[in-house]
């Protein structure tokens, strides 16, 4: 018996009494989930169909951008904004919001999207991914034109959040509200093919996912977290915990939901309010799935879904996963937090 497939698991939720996936948005996230099955193909295409290295651009955050970028940009946009299912959209690779034009019909969903994430990876042929996020659009706000406030909602009022993986198969990772699924793409036919679910986050797996070249911008509270567990010779950690690091968010919590552990971007500890993951674009759309996966999400001290969006292209510290050592990572931030207070 074949595998169940996307649209099939859709359409079963839809069906559901007090459904959390109404038809609009079953059909949104099919829309999402083909624009995801097109960026595989130019991925995979890789240097014989040029979409290998930069632009020479940068993009809002004055990053430099890649070819793929914004292609995957591009393909998203244009998958979107004719289907009759959103009133905006917004990305990583865009300055402000996309409204939908005047000559397609409006929807009531925001769409929140990274194109590439790990963009970094592409040139090396390692795995990069898609990161999306849904909102509802204010209520009224069919009636007027959509405004970047309009999706400055906290985390925990997503709808559906989830990811495609690039790598030597081609995933997309799902979640509406009633658990995470995952989807393999099946290319003889183009389906998406469910592979697994509902995942749940193993406990107990001492693995850690972290970039040590950033040491220098560590916390106390999060420099002890991880001098106690990887790398140190004394102690009764030591030697217990691997480090892994992929330079993409999407690969990093992929393998965190499949076999357990933390994943840790912290907060910039030398200036404060510096960090470098975005909260709409990649927080907020990951901590959703790592909750309902059984996890936790926190920006180091406050639940992720419980921050307040204040701006498209806010930035926040990431701490995810096994909820016991998250929980960990935010009991030594805070004892340390207290221990230089008293100090100073």
């Amino acid at each position: 018996m074949k595998p169940t497939t996307l649209t099939r698991f859709l359409i079963e939720q839809q069906r559901e009494p007090n459904s959390a996936c109404p038809a609009e948005l079953r059909l949104l996230i099919e829309t999402v989930a083909r624009a995801c099955k097109v960026i595989a193909q130019a991925i995979s295409k890789g240097a014989l169909g040029d979409v290998l290295g930069s632009l020479g651009s940068e993009n809002v955050q004055g990053e430099v951008q890649k070819k793929l970028d914004v292609i995957a940009n591009d393909l998203l946009v244009d998958a979107n904004e004719w289907g009759g299912h959103l009133a905006a959209m917004a990305s990583e690779e865009m300055e402000t919001i996309h409204r939908i034009p005047g000559r397609y019909p409006k929807g009531e969903y925001l769409l929140l999207y990274d194109p590439i994430d790990g963009s970094s990876n592409i040139d090396v042929d390692l795995s990069v991914g898609t990161i999306f996020s849904v909102f509802k659009a204010p209520e009224g706000a069919s009636g007027r034109e959509v405004t970047e406030a309009d999706f400055l909602q906290k985390g925990s009022e997503q709808v559906a959040a989830g990811y495609a993986i690039y790598g030597p198969q081609t995933m997309l990772v799902l979640t509406i509200g009633t658990g995470v699924y995952e989807f393999t793409l099946d290319r003889e036919v183009g389906a998406w093919r469910m592979t697994d679910g509902p995942l749940r986050i193993a406990s107990g797996n001492p693995e850690v996912a972290i970039n040590m070249a950033r040491r220098s911008q560590w916390s106390p509270g999060i420099a002890r977290y991880i001098d106690e567990r990887v790398g140190c010779v004394d102690g009764p950690l030591a030697g217990q915990y691997n480090m892994r690091w992929t330079g993409s968010m999407v690969a990093d919590v992929h393998r965190i939901l499949k076999r357990g552990g933390v994943f840790l971007y912290p907060s910039d500890h030398t200036k404060p309010g510096k960090a470098r993951l975005r909260l709409l674009y990649e927080a907020n759309p990951m901590a959703m799935l790592i909750e309902q996966a059984g996890g936790a999400a926190t920006d180091g001290r406050e639940r992720i879904l419980d921050v307040e969006a204040i701006g498209l292209h806010q930035r926040v510290g990431v701490v995810l996963g096994d909820p016991e050592e998250v929980a960990k990572v935010r009991e030594l931030s805070l004892a340390m937090d207290v221990r230089e207070a008293t100090v100073s």
